[in-house]
């Protein structure tokens, strides 16, 4: 693929967020990309999962009670309902995430559309502003999600233009995609943050919609063929779902043949919670919180099997 080729690739992202310090080494811009395989309880990031715009509404933002109408004036498809109360709502039937003419003649920014559709070209641009950070920090581009790998084709792209200008490049996936697509994401990767959730196939499945083999298997190919590349293994602790002593010492065990990869758990938030309401959707985990008790106990668990190869928390 020629690199003029690859820069005028077109994918849908839904957010470039800069300097960040945890998806990765050293100072980082994330982008990220629509669109996931799994549906995990937990996301917390809703915007993140359809392969299509998305329009989301905060109401605190609305000025309604200033009798503005600019949203319902720009919307093509008569999809913002304005109630008796002078409240809106959005009919999400009629409503299919057309170019932002709503959300932009919003004065408040109570409308916002998450996807949109963007080139390798223009990604990039953004990512290159930061450079002088990549090359202090040893940091560079990370492509997040959503499964960045779902969209493939600008991916791929996305990581091969980046290498191309000398830009450092790491993909935090779940896993859950073609291993031809894996194996050739990895040729173009610095680093690797590879989520693995739970071992056992039936939990995995009632809590993320899709069982765990193709995620297992893609790991064990990308640490077997790339001993060399460095990976973080991550597990989001769930309350419920893995947050047992047994549930990580599996994990560990499993990754603990591969020298390569180093381990690192998550601890549940609820910091996602309130998009779920803004896409008029319903929170899976509602109020559940995790146990502060848990996480130093789970840490030790993975400790005993992989040593100093476990990260903790930041």
């Amino acid at each position: 693929m020629s690199a003029l080729d690859d820069k005028k690739k077109k994918g849908l992202v839904f957010n470039i967020q800069k300097y960040s310090v945890h998806d990765g080494p050293g100072i980082r811009s994330i982008v990220f990309l629509k669109g996931c395989p799994l549906s995990c309880r937990w996301c917390s990031n809703p915007e993140s999962q359809r392969l299509e715009p998305e329009l989301a509404f905060n109401p605190g933002r609305c000025l309604t009670f200033s009798k503005c109408t600019r949203c319902l004036q720009a919307c093509l498809r008569g999809a913002i309902i304005r109630e008796a109360d002078d409240s809106l709502r959005i009919d999400r039937s009629l409503c299919d995430g057309c170019p932002k003419n709503c959300a932009e003649a919003c004065p408040a920014q109570g409308l916002i559309v998450y996807g949109e559709e963007r080139t390798v070209d223009d990604v990039l641009r953004v990512v290159e502003q930061d450079a002088a950070f990549y090359t202090r920090s040893k940091g560079g581009m990370t492509l997040s999600g959503g499964e960045p790998l779902l969209q493939a084709e600008f991916a791929l792209a996305l990581l091969r233009e980046a290498r191309r200008r000398r830009i450092r490049t790491a993909v935090e996936t779940c896993g859950m995609v073609p291993w031809k697509t894996m194996e050739a994401a990895a040729e173009h990767l610095n680093y690797v943050l590879y989520d693995i959730k739970h071992m056992d196939r039936s939990a995995h499945e009632a809590h993320t919609g899709r069982p765990n083999e193709v995620i297992l298997e893609n790991f064990r190919r990308l640490a077997e063929l790339h001993p060399d590349k460095p990976v973080l293994v991550r597990t989001p602790v769930i309350p419920g779902f893995n947050d047992s002593e047994d549930a990580v010492s599996a994990i560990a065990e499993f990754i603990r043949p591969y020298p390569n990869v180093r381990y690192e758990m998550l601890p549940y938030h609820r910091l996602g919670t309130q998009k779920y309401h803004f896409l008029d959707r319903v929170p899976p985990m509602d109020d559940v919180t995790l146990d502060k008790a848990v996480m130093p106990r789970l840490i030790e668990a993975a400790v005993r099997v992989l040593g100093d190869r476990v990260d903790f928390p930041k």
